[in-house]
């Protein structure tokens, strides 16, 4: 699934692919903006991660969970 992150007062988007659920993810993201938490913390499918301030958000855009594919349909 592809997430995308706008950051308020920046003119460029966090962009990341991972592999958890959009449940999951959905749950993470509101678990932290109702707690007040100060960060979000996503991982992506390579291993890498991410921590974004909170108050920083601008907005957060969940891509569908279908894998793309790749090659000739015949």
């Amino acid at each position: 699934m592809e997430i995308r992150i706008g950051i308020a007062n920046t003119g460029r988007e966090l962009s990341f692919e991972t592999n958890e659920p959009a449940d999951a993810i959905k749950k993470a993201i509101a678990s932290a903006l109702d707690s007040g938490s100060t960060h979000l913390s996503l991982t992506d499918s390579k291993g890498n991660s991410y921590i974004v301030p909170t108050a920083g958000l601008a907005y957060i855009e969940l891509g569908s969970e279908e894998a793309r594919r790749v090659g000739f349909v015949a």
